[in-house]
């Protein structure tokens, strides 16, 4: 299971987009709204969320949690008791922390990310504490999934799919949604 949270003011295409491409892949993934289960994006889209944070089930069934970006989505989440438990539960049990846009400022702040190749959006660099910075768009550092920004929010839902399937099914995946070849 794939729980990914919703907090006001997150960014719209680094939450749906994962979602969306998870969900083709036919992956379980629960959307999770903080404090409620109407949550408003950035550019002010509700989201009707599955669940609320204070329902999430903290078990051997997560295999990741995803954390969108988006101001001030992920103060927001930053914020929640409830998204700092399941980001150590992740960090305990061996289980992928992805994260995008400002959002991996998060784990920079717990020290989650020295050593680790990480990205973030511009400006964010010197909140990814002990994190080696990488110049692309998206990075998988061990257990750890990070990305630039919104305009990367495909890669990033793409690379995803194939940490958590295969690479094989992600270029079915790119392939049917008609991808731009590099």
């Amino acid at each position: 299971m794939i729980y990914v949270f919703f907090a006001n003011g997150f960014e719209e295409m680094e939450a749906i987009t994962p979602v969306d491409c998870l969900r083709r892949c036919e992956l379980d993934v629960v959307t999770v709204g903080v404090g409620d289960n109407i949550i408003k994006g950035s550019h002010g889209i509700p989201i009707v969320t599955d669940i609320t944070d204070s329902e999430i089930e903290l078990s051997d069934k997560i295999d990741m949690i995803v954390l969108p970006g988006g101001m001030p989505g992920t103060l927001n989440l930053e914020k929640c008791p409830n998204v700092q438990k399941a980001i150590n539960y992740c960090v305990e049990n061996d289980k992928y922390i992805a994260s995008i846009c400002a959002a991996p400022s998060i784990l920079g702040h717990k020290g989650l990310l020295k050593g680790e190749e990480a990205v973030c959006y511009y400006g964010f660099e010197d909140q990814l504490t002990g994190a080696r910075v990488a110049d692309k768009p998206v990075c998988v550092s061990n257990k750890y999934i990070t990305a630039r920004g919104a305009g990367v929010a495909l890669e990033f839902a793409l690379q995803l799919v194939e940490v958590l399937t295969s690479k094989e099914r992600r270029e079915t995946l790119e392939s049917s949604l008609i991808c731009a070849k590099k």
